[in-house]
């Protein structure tokens, strides 16, 4: 039952991520949109108001017309819309699924002994860490270094080296799967991070200085742009890392922490595509073409460098049956799919069992090699090479 009401647990949490995670990007998307598409103001009123650009779009049949003041509005609406909660309940509601599908089950799913051979709580302790020491580092760059002569790019420089580095750390400290996933949650983090910290109390700043009459500090702004841009950079990097744990062939294989890096960087310059392409339109940057066929290179790159070599065929070292094979899922597979358990409802202790999921079997534990997980029962390549003989065989049960 505990495994049932779990997979609920997941399956909710999953879906209200998605909804969550949409929205946030929705938005993050939306206002870096509207930034780069904004022109002056072509009436004089709104520009003797402050105004420093404004938008006409069309949608859902109405018209639409966006003004930006970047420091203050000639006074403050009684109604005013703030954007946050797309970004709270998104990491909150993320970080309960990581617990739910991670950390519950620390010893199963997070933990790969031939890595680091450490305890469960261990293994949680550190995989939290990695999300706290990642933000605590990551704001430190971008406070000593941010406001410097030339100092995006030596913050996007570090960043990008932060980022290498804690993939290598987790890529060998944890399961291929967790590793990747856990990548993606840190910079999620750093995110939610930067809106709870920094975007959202510096508004409320500016907020209060208003109402009170004050002059603005224009810094706020400046500070809260500056970690918005960061986050829409990492979007993209964080949804192919949170996606990449469904696909074994990525984090199952050597160096598969340089496979994470070099798709996550893909997907930054991708967005620097979009990013750049509504200035382009404007006159205000060349067009960003490079970037996204940078890209796109990087992706082709990766397919080309990890696809599968040809198998050459073997002779079989032991007749394709059911007894050959029998005594390797004793060994391996019994013991989360047998009499006592059947994680994920599958069984392959008995011939009718194991002929229903022979197709599974093969996929998972020959193809993928994604089972045993994290290969706790320490499944060798001849033993894979027996099941993938025997299924081929047409996986024979008498």
């Amino acid at each position: 039952m505990e495994s049932y009401f779990l997979d609920w647990a997941n399956l909710l949490l999953r879906w209200l991520h998605v909804i969550t995670a949409i929205a946030w990007v929705g938005s993050s998307f939306y206002f870096v949109f509207l930034d780069s598409s904004l022109v002056p103001p072509a009436d004089e009123k709104l520009r003797g108001e402050g105004a420093t650009g404004e938008l006409w779009a069309v949608h859902g049949g109405g018209f639409y017309h966006p003004v930006k003041y970047a420091v203050q509005p000639p006074q403050l609406p009684p109604h005013l819309h703030w954007f946050y909660w797309e970004s709270y309940s998104t990491w909150l509601s993320g970080f309960a699924l990581f617990t739910v599908s991670y950390l519950w089950s620390a010893g199963t799913y997070l933990v790969d002994k031939s890595l680091m051979d450490w305890s469960p709580g261990a293994a949680v302790a550190v995989a939290v860490s990695f999300l706290v020491v990642f933000w605590m580092l990551y704001d430190a760059i971008c406070q000593l270094f941010g406001h410097r002569r030339n100092g995006d790019a030596i913050v996007g420089a570090l960043v990008l080296v932060l980022v290498v580095v804690a993939s290598w750390l987790a890529c060998h400290w944890f399961a291929g799967r967790a590793a990747f996933l856990l990548v993606g949650a840190m910079l999620a983090t750093a995110m939610s991070a930067n809106v709870f910290f920094w975007i959202i109390p510096g508004q409320k700043k500016v907020v209060a200085s208003i109402q009170a009459g004050q002059p603005v500090d224009p810094i706020h702004g400046v500070r809260g742009k500056q970690r918005s841009v960061h986050n829409t950079y990492f979007t993209l990097p964080v949804l192919f890392a949170m996606l990449s744990n469904h696909y074994s062939f990525l984090y199952a294989r050597e160096n598969n922490w340089v496979v994470l890096v070099l798709m996550m960087f893909a997907g930054a310059a991708i967005r620097q595509f979009f990013v750049m392409r509504h200035g382009w339109k404007l006159g205000r940057n060349r067009h960003p073409a490079g970037y996204a066929l940078a890209g796109v290179a990087v992706i082709a790159c990766v397919i080309a460098w990890i696809a599968p070599a040809p198998t050459p065929a073997t002779a079989a070292t032991q007749p394709a049956t059911y007894a050959s094979i029998r005594p390797v899922l004793e060994q391996r597979c019994y013991q989360c799919h047998g009499a006592q358990l059947q994680m994920k409802n599958v069984r392959l202790d008995s011939p009718d069992a194991l002929k229903q999921h022979a197709q599974a079997v093969y996929q998972q534990a020959v193809v993928q090699k994604t089972m045993p997980m994290n290969n706790a029962t320490a499944m060798t390549e001849a033993e894979r090479a027996a099941l993938a003989e025997w299924f081929r065989a047409g996986a024979p049960v008498q």
